[in-house]
């Protein structure tokens, strides 16, 4: 049985001391779940987000890495970096990344490799625009970003790795993709892992579903088959609204 995953992405929000503020209403409305419980929040809120929620079940997680340990990257902040404060998730290959900052399926895989190197737990961001959904091109996109970002890894590796599914006409737009036609995709994403590694690791592979999830939809989405939780952007900005979603099973 796969654990459901719901992580926060803060995005461009919030300063450390809003930070704290939100962790302290966050945590006890959580404490019960039995749901994974991530906030992934911005390089300035790291360390104070990882102090406050000790002795909380909230595990905390950066928005983006380098694949390099070190070296002349102006602005960047490497996997070591994150691991040396005590981070344990990182997202990698937001289409706000791929769209604003030319992120690619090379570099999404380099910094996969990375992360797992240090034992970090990647978060992998995968998904089609509307005009490739409206153009029957959706799952050529989907598979493609998926295998490309997998390759060369490891079974186990593999296995250790989160995809979300975000498409990318979702975001923060308000609208949602159908909890079926998210299930739908999110299968053609574990067939592909089938393909290449196998039932047995495609079956454990963790996919999330991210794309204006909010308290309203989150039980149908995440009831469907194939969707192990969410990667939830604008509704992770409020607790009370984020508690709603990782209660979504009580």
């Amino acid at each position: 049985m796969r654990k459901k995953v719901i992580a926060g992405n803060w995005k461009m929000n919030k300063v450390p001391n809003e930070a704290i503020e939100f962790i302290s209403e966050l945590a006890p409305l959580v404490k019960d779940t039995e749901n994974e419980v991530v906030l992934c929040v911005p390089y300035t809120d790291l360390f104070y987000s990882l102090l406050h929620a000790q002795d909380t079940n909230i595990k905390i997680g950066a928005q983006n890495m380098h694949y390099e340990e070190k070296g002349a990257y102006t602005g960047e902040v490497s996997g070591e970096m994150l691991k040396s404060i005590g981070v344990e998730y990182v997202i990698i290959g937001h289409s706000e990344r791929r769209a604003y900052y030319g992120e690619t399926d090379e570099t999404v895989n380099k910094k996969l490799k990375k992360a797992l190197s240090l034992g970090l737990k990647p978060i992998v961001c995968v998904g089609e625009s509307l005009n490739q959904r409206e153009s029957g091109e959706a799952k050529e996109v989907v598979t493609t970003q998926t295998r490309l970002a997998l390759e060369g890894l490891k079974n186990d590796e593999v296995e250790k790795t989160i995809i979300a599914y975000e498409p990318i006409w979702a975001i923060g737009t308000g609208k949602t993709a159908t909890k079926e036609d998210a299930n739908e995709t999110i299968k053609w994403i574990r067939e592909e892992i089938e393909k290449i590694y196998g039932k047995d690791v495609a079956e454990s592979v963790i996919i999330q579903y991210g794309g204006s999830v909010k308290s309203g939809n989150a039980k149908d989405l995440f009831e469907m088959s194939d969707i192990d939780g969410g990667l939830v952007g604008g509704a992770s900005l409020d607790a009370q609204e984020f508690a709603k979603i990782v209660n979504y099973d009580k």
